[in-house]
């Protein structure tokens, strides 16, 4: 079709598309006043991620003269967007059901207060980060210290913006703590629910693909590898058919646990019992007792000669690595 003739169509074409917006609010949000905003949420990431970590995110001149005017100039606009995005997410829950009150100043005044006590935490939750570093780097031969964890392991980003969305996710706030993690996840590859309880020195190696679902509960000193899955066996529902929310789906990780790549754990009354461990690609749906090691029968490897000889080259080749 001749782009000019979009002028005649254009019309018919609008009321179309406008029309399908009223046949299914799902996908639409007209007339709702309020939404968080995910750049914003973003923006929250970034300024916990400098304050976390002074010299390796953000400005790089830090001294132990200027380092309290630093955080004194990132505080209040961390506060100011965090309160902002509150908000948000609250009004927004209540407008969804219907119950959002003309007087929205008690709900200010509870996002200042939800804002105020996350800050507080932050302290607490850097010294639960920093054994996490730890443990990235006595669990892999490979890092070389704390700058190339923090610089360029994907599993340290991912669980410093879950163990700060999980704090938002116990205040109960609505939709900002998986806006986090789904930021975290689009960065990462590493995909987990701000719902899930993790304990002390946890790391994940390489990262990619790793599934922890919202009801998980991890122990202290766990190690997961790539691709690995704690995730639901089943959803329990309703008279109706419906899922019922809320209920325990992932497993539980006891302390001092490794699970290898491609392992898939599944189910809410699944127990991995302290100082197990789940070898490479196995399908677990039932509990492990503690110290006990879940293996699969490696596969039969098979090789056959090709029908027609390769050809060779005459002379073996011989790598070289200068470039």
């Amino acid at each position: 079709m001749d782009p000019r003739d979009l002028g005649e169509a254009l019309p018919a074409l609008v009321n179309r598309i406008v029309e399908s917006y009223q046949q299914d609010r799902r996908t639409q949000h007209i007339d709702g006043e309020f939404l968080p905003s995910r750049t914003e949420t973003v923006e929250v990431c970034e300024l916990l991620l400098e304050l976390t970590y002074p010299g390796f995110v953000g400005r790089k001149d830090l001294t132990r003269h200027n380092i309290a005017y630093h955080v004194g100039e990132l505080l209040p606009r961390l506060w100011s967007r965090l309160m902002h995005q509150i908000e948000h997410c609250l009004c927004h829950d209540l407008e969804t059901r219907g119950a959002l009150p003309e007087d929205r100043s008690p709900l200010r005044a509870r996002s200042a207060q939800i804002a105020r006590e996350f800050l507080e935490r932050i302290p607490d939750v850097r010294a639960m980060l920093a054994l996490d570093v730890q443990a990235a780097y006595d669990g892999d031969p490979a890092a070389s210290g704390s700058a190339e964890i923090l610089l360029a392991y994907p599993g340290i980003y991912a669980i410093t913006i879950q163990r700060y969305a999980h704090v938002l996710y116990g205040l109960e706030v609505p939709l900002m703590p998986r806006i986090m993690c789904e930021f975290a996840h689009m960065r990462t590859g590493i995909d987990i629910h701000p719902g899930a309880k993790i304990g002390r020195s946890f790391f994940i190696d390489h990262g990619t693909g790793v599934v922890i679902g919202e009801t998980a509960q991890i122990g202290d000193n766990v190690k997961l590898y790539q691709s690995v899955t704690l995730g639901a066996l089943s959803f329990p529902k309703d008279e109706r058919g419906r899922v019922i929310r809320g209920t325990k789906r992932h497993p539980t990780v006891g302390n001092n646990v490794t699970v290898y790549a491609n392992a898939t754990v599944l189910g809410g009354r699944t127990t991995l019992g302290d100082g197990s461990a789940v070898g490479g690609s196995c399908f677990v749906t039932q509990s492990v007792e503690p110290g006990f090691l879940v293996s699969m029968t490696p596969p039969v490897l098979k090789m056959r000669a090709p029908a027609v000889p390769p050809k060779i080259a005459d002379q073996p080749f011989e790598p070289t690595w200068d470039i």
